[in-house]
């Protein structure tokens, strides 16, 4: 009989307040003014500021395993007046992520074709459902560093994001609605201070990269309406390379529905 290895085993080591971990991961990411009103997709107990994104990242390595990932954030300000990001859209390609997500924390995750594409001097993410139906494309031309300035101010190392928790009222009980915070923890991989500084010319260490970038809503969908989030102004279009450590915190609001 084939036996594994029990996990209180003094093999691993125990956290009962463990998240997910991810290694060698790359993302592309696109930051902009929202152009009209979204408060219809923000639940009680945040606030819009103004501002959105959309991720799209691949996971060399994570505890859930290897997959690719979509993300829509609404930067938000919450009753305490903590910042964060909001996640009114979120799909994977792997089961494992998609019941993590959704079990633990309520997000609302779907499977969907996601993937980076390298070509020539251009990097292109997409996201697709059903496979072939484009709903959004992002390109970005990375020209050269981004300024540490902008990383603390979109991509601090901590990040506060929000979900909304769902169980639907059945007979016998009533539905509840949860405003969850998870904590992102983002390490964006690093040069040696020797390798990116020649003839007194400092190119930065961060393994960000920014330049002319594009965001495009290809073929709106009633099924996924990731277009309900309309771009403004690009702020930032970026690819970076970093680690990750993500963990729901706790539950902010509660509901019965």
């Amino acid at each position: 009989m084939l036996k594994g290895i029990p996990f209180d085993s003094p093999l691993y080591e125990i956290d009962e307040d463990r998240g997910i971990e991810y290694r060698n991961c790359k993302a592309i990411t696109a930051l902009f003014t929202i152009k009209s009103d979204v408060s219809d997709l923000i639940p009680e107990g945040l606030k819009s500021l103004g501002n959105g994104g959309v991720w799209i990242s691949h996971y060399g390595f994570s505890t859930v395993g290897i997959y690719n990932e979509y993300i829509s954030v609404i930067q938000v300000e919450d009753e305490l007046g903590d910042m964060g990001y909001y996640i009114p859209y979120i799909y994977v390609t792997n089961d494992a992520a998609l019941a993590a997500g959704r079990e633990i924390a309520g997000a609302p995750k779907k499977l969907a074709n996601i993937g980076i594409v390298k070509e020539n001097d251009m990097i292109l993410g997409f996201l697709e459902r059903p496979k072939g139906k484009r709903l959004l494309s992002i390109t970005v031309k990375p020209e050269q560093r981004v300024a540490e300035e902008f990383i603390d101010s979109f991509l601090q190392r901590r990040l506060e994001l929000y979900s909304l928790r769902l169980l639907p009222p059945i007979e016998g009980g009533d539905g509840v609605a949860q405003l969850v915070k998870w904590i992102s923890y983002m390490d964006i991989h690093a040069d040696p201070e020797e390798k990116v500084t020649f003839d007194n010319v400092k190119l930065g260490r961060e393994r960000i990269w920014g330049g002319n970038a594009t965001v495009t809503y290809d073929s709106p969908s009633i099924s996924d309406p990731v277009h309900k989030i309309p771009v403004k102004d690009l702020l930032l279009g970026a690819y970076l390379q970093f680690d990750m450590a993500l963990k729901p915190e706790k539950v902010v609001k509660e509901w019965k529905l």
